[in-house]
């Protein structure tokens, strides 16, 4: 996003060298600021959303295999292949938590698998993209699912 610049002087002329232009055109600028910043936090909001929906998108693609292969079986084995779809979110989602990510985004790392962040202890900031988190999690758990369903 383009980030204003300020400076009064360039304001002065404009407010016929009042006595407060200064003042003026510092509201304005803080005006401008507060804007820019809305749009700001808006287009963050409006990104994490469609991130989330996505992440959405792809889990259901887990349900969707899962009843790929409930109809694929007998019917006494529906149960089954069901009772490994939650097993296999619960327990993808507790190992990505713990190793998963710190495997893939670790740095600095050996160039090969990370070596930091296991079980997400230390965080890079404060301002930690979760959506982006799920979102990884969602391919995983779904991945992990195709290939358990082919056993």
């Amino acid at each position: 996003m383009v980030s204003l610049t300020y400076v009064a002087s360039n304001l002065v002329p404009l407010l016929n060298g009042t006595a407060n232009a200064i003042v003026v055109a510092d509201y304005i600028y803080n005006q401008f600021s507060a804007v820019q910043n809305s749009f700001t936090d808006a287009a963050h909001a409006i990104d994490n959303s469609y991130q989330l929906f996505w992440t959405y998108l792809v889990f259901v693609m887990q349900l969707g295999f899962a009843m790929l292969y409930a109809g694929s079986v007998h019917a006494k084995s529906t149960m089954n292949i069901m009772l490994t779809n939650v097993l296999n979110a619960a327990v993808g989602d507790l190992f990505y938590y713990l190793f998963g990510f710190a495997f893939a985004f670790g740095s600095p790392s050996n160039r090969f698998i990370g070596r930091h962040f296991f079980g997400m202890k230390v965080f890079l900031s404060e301002l930690f993209d979760y959506s982006n988190f799920l979102y990884k999690w969602a391919f995983v758990v779904t991945a992990t699912g195709m290939k358990i369903y082919t056993i």
